[in-house]
Parts: structure tokens; C-alpha cells; sequence
């Protein structure tokens, strides 16, 4: 018996002969074509740009003909410049999209905490008018220091009716005991 299974069994599905792309992380894949489009958005890209293609033109030009590999017209020069186009677009439409998408996750972040903030300042509020509502109720150092003002001046003006009442008791008293003596 053969370790390999049988393809004419009609019980098993026929697996068709399909070509099998390598499989890739898409986080990593998307992680590189960012770092390409970063790099293709600076200034150093632009200027190693330029000195290839000044190269490129200088060899094919100045070069002797056997030399030259890309004559006058530079038709493979163009090619390679739309070969990289093509490429570039996606990745940095690529970038774009994952930018796009960490924006939009940001986005959520902030409204969620913007949210859990309102939340708390009309918590807060809430709770400084009910503070203000309980402190209407108490008594405040101005309205004591009236209150104990007040209840100075009734004690004096008990204290001045008590010592006039005893002065005339006393004045009654000398008045009878006068009468008395003489």
C-alpha cells in the first residue's frame, strides 16, 4: 500500500493544481510599504532620485556607443520610472489607508475620553451646587459674629435694666430707710 492517497477515489475532493502565493503578514507588509512611503516623501529620496537619473543621462549620453545601454530617447529609463510609479502609488496609498485607519482609532479614543470627561465635569458640577445648597444652610462666620454682636449688646442692655432696677431698689430702699430714721 502506498503512503500517498489516491486521486481517483470518489470520495475525496480533487484538489485542482492552483498556484500557491507565499502567504505574508499583512501587519509587517504594511509596516514596510510605510517606511517606502516615508522615505519616498523626503528630500534625500528626491535628491538620490535626481543624481541617478543625471547619472543615467550623463552615461548614455557622454558614454561611447558600444557602452551606452540606453540610447537618446531613453525608453528604458522610462520604463523603470513607471515601474516605480506603479509600485509607489499602492504602497503609499497603502500608507495613506493605514493612516487613516489609526487616525479613525484615535478619533474614538478621543471622543470616548472627551465623553468620560463631560461625564465627570457635570459629576463635579453637580456635586459644587449641592455643596453650594448645603452652605446656604449653614451659618457663616459673618452671620456669627452678627449673631454674637447682638446677643453682646441684649446682655449689656439686660446688665444696664438690672443695675438701674437695683440703683431705684436701692434708691426706694434709702428712701424708706430715711423715712424710718427720721
Amino acid at each position: 500500500m502506498s503512503a500517498e492517497p489516491r486521486r481517483d477515489r470518489l470520495d475525496q475532493p480533487v484538489e485542482p493544481g492552483r498556484v500557491r502565493l507565499p502567504r505574508f503578514n499583512p501587519e509587517s507588509f504594511g509596516q514596510w510599504s510605510e517606511n517606502i512611503a516615508r522615505y519616498m516623501g523626503t528630500a534625500q529620496f528626491i535628491v538620490w532620485m535626481t543624481l541617478v537619473i543625471a547619472a543615467w543621462f550623463l552615461w548614455n549620453i557622454l558614454a561611447p556607443a558600444k557602452l551606452q545601454f540606453d540610447p537618446y530617447t531613453f525608453t528604458f529609463l522610462t520604463l523603470i520610472l513607471s515601474l516605480q510609479a506603479s509600485y509607489a502609488a499602492p504602497l503609499i496609498l497603502l500608507a495613506q489607508n493605514r493612516q487613516a485607519d489609526r487616525d479613525r482609532l484615535t478619533m474614538e479614543e478621543d471622543r470616548r475620553r472627551a465623553a468620560m470627561q463631560k461625564a465627570d465635569t457635570e459629576y463635579l458640577a453637580r456635586e459644587i451646587a449641592s455643596l453650594r445648597i448645603a452652605l446656604g444652610e449653614v451659618a457663616t462666620r459673618d452671620f456669627l459674629r452678627n449673631e454674637l454682636a447682638r446677643l453682646a449688646d441684649e446682655l449689656d442692655e439686660a446688665a444696664h435694666r438690672r443695675e438701674k432696677r437695683a440703683r431705684s431698689e436701692w434708691e426706694e430702699d434709702r428712701k424708706e430707710w430715711g423715712a424710718e430714721r427720721s
